[in-house]
């Protein structure tokens, strides 16, 4: 087994005994199919807890976005990222000639299913902020692939902004039922059902 293969089943171990990492799946269930998971996002472990709630199998096929300045600053950061949770990185300052879609347009040409973070930063506010274009523009671009968003709930505790060292508490991630772009609905109109989907899934994943 690789050092890779073996630094994720650590990981995934860690996560487990720290958080509980519950994953709870309303409305679908966990299925070899591309697909774009949207979440809350609090934590750097965030995109941690809903890979390692997502089944072994599907996790090779399943990135998480990573913000390049930040996860390439360190080589130790940069091979965890690339080797361990293959991460599609993006550029958070946007210049005239690179659309930060594009590498996750590339992954998803390629097949691969994404974990995204439609706020774009990491928040401690509770409900999570007005969801970027992003999410939209995919949505349009591939029709296909199912969006599935996703409530992490209790994270924040565990490692909040600025947090370095994880406290045990148990976490869980629920998933909810699939949802896609209606024809003619608009950017504004879908990002706030999306960002509804999520904040739906809190009550469900609390009493679960």
């Amino acid at each position: 087994m690789s050092l890779s293969n073996t630094t994720g089943l650590l990981l995934s171990f860690i996560a487990r005994l720290v958080t509980g990492a519950q994953g709870h799946w309303y409305g679908c269930v966990p299925k070899a199919e591309q697909r774009i998971y949207f979440a809350n996002h609090q934590s750097h472990l965030d995109w941690v807890l809903i890979w390692c709630a997502l089944p072994r199998e599907l996790r090779s096929h399943t990135r998480p976005i990573a913000a390049k300045d930040y996860w390439t600053s360190t080589p130790f950061k940069h091979w965890l990222t690339r080797e361990v949770f293959n991460a599609v990185y993006v550029n958070r300052q946007r210049t005239d000639d690179q659309d930060p879609l594009e590498p996750l347009v590339e992954a998803l040409r390629n097949g691969d299913s994404l974990v995204i973070f439609p706020e774009g930063t990491r928040s401690n506010l509770g409900d999570p902020q007005a969801f970027k274009s992003g999410l939209y523009h995919l949505a349009r671009q591939f029709p296909e692939v199912q969006l599935i968003p996703a409530w992490i709930d209790n994270v924040q505790r565990v490692m909040p902004k600025g947090e370095v060292v994880p406290v045990p508490i148990l976490c869980s991630v629920t998933f909810g039922a699939p949802m896609q772009l209606l024809p003619d609905e608009d950017k504004r109109a879908f990002l706030d059902r999306a960002r509804e989907a999520v904040t739906s899934l809190r009550k469900l994943g609390r009493s679960a």
